[in-house]
């Protein structure tokens, strides 16, 4: 049956799982989990992790590039707030640097994570991935700039105390993160549209020619980003759901606590991950680009803004600023994706480069 007429039965797989996964979500919210509920839950978001990456895709057939990847971004990300919010509100001063550990973490997994796996897979299919430098350079600067902006300069101002920003201070990293997010998104879907879709042998594929199942109807697409959207609740909402027992974890191995923002964001992007490694598979590298820098760029541009104005009634601290360690993985991150992204043609080096780069990142949030 073609893409354009399926009419999504109760017994598909796509539509069971998001709805098992919210059913799960519903009996386990603010409830102390024992371990057999835990690995169950654990399971429904695995699966609706998968059921996502099927219906944004679908979405991303009906609406083309670079609004597919744009829509699954975008999603994800809304959400990752929601959830940082929900937990810096229950968890007190604990949660004083948890926006800023997911924050960073996010930027670390899609910049050297989505990236690196992405090249990686394309240059394995082709010998040689290829992208466009025009518009994943742009969305490069975009991330380096929010990045510095909002996580690097509360380490060194000097208003108040340790890495925190004053309000005045947080009010315009919020107004400027959301300018730059809005500009973005508008030279990425209008102004410059070009910029963003696919380059070489990719283009064919990119426009539909390399589909052989026709684009789904508007119902469809719409079905879709229904099941979307709930497969993304469930996944955010499990995630938080089985946080307590992560956290628990962390404890009782000797960890330092912005691991708990590593497996979140590892958790979260999840989706991303395994579509931009799709797309890539599908000689669409660029799609895949698209994904990582624009799940980098909504998760601090959407984030700040969301926490400045969930500080007027939040207790406690907000920690903003990186340490030394961070800062120099992020500076190498910036300098390293700038030499990777100028040619616009990426071999699997570069794609083990972004990979170790991650590994350390990983590495040295257990054993800093």
């Amino acid at each position: 049956m073609s893409t354009a007429t399926r009419r999504f039965p109760l017994s598909d797989w796509t539509v069971a799982v998001p709805v098992l996964a919210l059913v799960a979500l519903v009996l386990s919210w603010g409830r102390k989990l024992p371990g057999p509920a835990v690995a169950l839950v654990a399971l429904c978001l695995a699966g609706a992790v998968l059921a996502a990456v099927h219906h944004a895709e679908v979405v991303a057939h009906r609406v083309g590039e670079p609004f597919g990847s744009l829509v699954l971004a975008v999603a994800v990300t809304v959400i990752e707030v929601a959830l940082i919010v929900t937990l810096m509100a229950d968890g007190g001063d604990k949660t004083a640097s948890l926006a800023r550990d997911t924050v960073f973490a996010a930027v670390m997994i899609t910049c050297n994570g989505i990236v690196g796996l992405s090249l990686l897979v394309g240059a394995l299919r082709n010998r040689v991935a290829v992208f466009n430098a025009e518009g994943s350079g742009a969305a490069l600067a975009t991330v380096a700039t929010l990045a510095v902006l909002s996580l690097v300069l509360p380490t060194f101002t000097t208003t108040k105390p340790g890495p925190e920003f004053s309000p005045a201070q947080l009010t315009f990293a919020a107004v400027a993160s959301l300018a730059l997010y809005g500009l973005f998104v508008a030279v990425q879907t209008v102004r410059h549209r070009d910029y963003f879709l696919p380059v070489g042998s990719e283009a064919s594929a990119a426009s539909g020619d390399g589909d052989h199942a026709d684009p789904p109807s508007s119902r469809a697409a719409l079905v879709s980003l229904g099941l979307l959207l709930a497969a993304l609740v469930a996944v955010v909402g499990n995630a938080k759901a089985v946080s307590p027992t992560i956290e628990a974890g962390v404890t009782r191995a000797g960890l330092p606590h912005a691991v708990v923002g590593v497996i979140i964001a590892l958790l979260v992007l999840a989706p991303e991950t395994l579509a931009a490694v799709r797309a890539a598979r599908r000689d669409r590298v660029q799609t895949s680009l698209n994904l990582a820098y624009g799940s980098s760029i909504a998760s601090i541009g959407l984030t700040i803004p969301a926490i400045a104005l969930a500080s007027v009634w939040l207790s406690g601290p907000l920690l903003l600023g990186l340490g030394p360690i961070h800062m120099v993985l992020l500076a190498l991150t910036v300098v390293v994706s700038a030499l990777t992204i100028v040619p616009g043609r990426a071999t699997l080096l570069q794609g083990g480069v972004h990979l170790v780069l991650l590994a350390a990142y990983l590495f040295l949030a257990v054993s800093p």
